[in-house]
């Protein structure tokens, strides 16, 4: 595949780190922001990152340069007059981006493809405001963009074929792993991932056990590498408790998806996590960390109850045709480092015993949020696994 230039559009976090990742693999990047002070930062962020990679010895001082002479810093949308693919990383208003898409389409070539970072918003929807939609599609990366190995790929049902495939070889000569996945709320991972929180705080609510018990019991049985809690406090409860309602009300109030009053208080409260200095935790300098109830019967039968959760909402993305099978599994490995695929884990469970679980919490709740997915019964009738 020939280098095509690159356009970022947006100068945080997200935008820098895409620019990096592209400039590293070789194209000529073009950063815009209009807020000059937003492209400083990005420009002295990328000097830092790139020399600590030179200290590490992943890059020479020659490869330094090289990468950095890659990237143009502009305030000027005409800059992307020459590129051949353009991904937007700005803020998640829908208004908003229709305008900067229009923008850009008055300004590039016909073949140029104008991509999203958006994590929340229909792909379609941004597509609708182009007099060519079928250039238009999603390309989520996880934040930090040249840690995170996944990246989503989100059709709209305007993109054409060209689109996706020109898409996928060029995220794949990234290095990256690129999965497919249907244009709906949360795409995989913030979809399938919701339980993860969603359950941990019902058990906390229903007085099952607290914060630090339920995190013990994911991590020291389950494997994870952050309890939910403690996870919920590194992204923080105001950004966390925002995506679960943006889903929630996405899925048409769908139970499954329901938000916590529990994460609403501490949000309301400034309880942010980490970054407020309080979340479920006390991150205070002189705070006692709080101790955990570490019974392995209580463990056990919390990280079950989420662990069934999370495998029938990767067995509905499947259901639905969100994703294939193998996609799901790479997106949770890749996305949020789960320790293994939810549907091979379903398999190492054994379905029977996923769909007993889940049919006693239905029957013990009567809440559709417990109803077990008609592909699991489907599968566990005619004696199937995944893998």
């Amino acid at each position: 595949m020939s280098l095509i230039q690159i356009g970022v559009l947006g100068a945080g976090t997200m935008g820098s780190g895409i620019a990096q990742v592209a400039a590293q693999s070789g194209h000529s990047v073009v950063l815009v922001d209009v807020n000059t002070d937003a492209l400083k930062r990005a420009g002295d962020s990328l000097q830092k990152v790139l020399d600590r990679l030179v200290e590490k010895g992943k890059i020479d001082e020659n490869q330094k340069e090289q990468i950095w002479n890659r990237i143009q810093f502009s305030s000027s949308f005409d800059d992307f007059k020459n590129c051949g693919m353009i991904i937007e990383a700005i803020i998640e208003k829908l208004e908003v981006k229709h305008e900067v898409f229009k923008k850009m389409e008055s300004i590039v070539s016909a073949d140029c493809i104008l991509a999203s970072n958006t994590s929340s918003l229909s792909i379609a929807s941004i597509g609708s405001a182009l007099q060519n939609p079928t250039r238009c599609i999603g390309i989520h990366f996880f934040n930090p963009a040249p840690l995170m190995p996944l990246v989503e790929i989100i059709p709209a049902i305007q993109t054409s074929d060209l689109t996706l495939k020109t898409s996928k070889d060029l995220i794949d000569s990234w290095k990256k792993k690129a999965v497919i996945v249907k244009d709906t709320p949360g795409f995989i991972v913030n979809r399938v991932a919701r339980p993860f929180y969603g359950e941990a705080l019902r058990i906390y609510e229903e007085g099952i056990a607290d914060f630090a018990t339920i995190d013990w019991a994911m991590t020291s049985i389950g494997g994870f590498r952050m309890g939910p809690f403690t996870l919920m406090d590194y992204i923080g409860n105001d950004v966390n408790y925002t995506v679960t309602e943006t889903v929630f009300e996405a899925f048409y109030y769908d139970p499954r998806f329901k938000p916590s009053f529990t994460q609403k208080r501490h949000k309301e409260a400034g309880y942010y996590g980490r970054k407020s200095g309080k979340g479920f935790f006390d991150y205070s300098e002189n705070a006692i960390p709080a101790n955990a109830n570490e019974d392995p019967k209580l463990g056990q039968e919390i990280f079950e109850r989420i662990i069934v959760m999370l495998i029938n909402e990767a067995i509905d993305a499947v259901f639905l045709n969100i994703a294939s099978r193998d996609d799901v599994d790479v997106a949770m490995t890749n996305g949020v480092n789960y320790p293994k695929g939810l549907l091979n884990w379903a398999d190492e469970m054994g379905l029977a015993v996923v769909l007993e679980k889940l049919q006693s919490l239905f029957e013990e709740y009567g809440e559709d949020r417990y109803r077990p997915n008609p592909l699991l019964r489907k599968m566990v009738k005619g004696g199937q696994t995944f893998y």
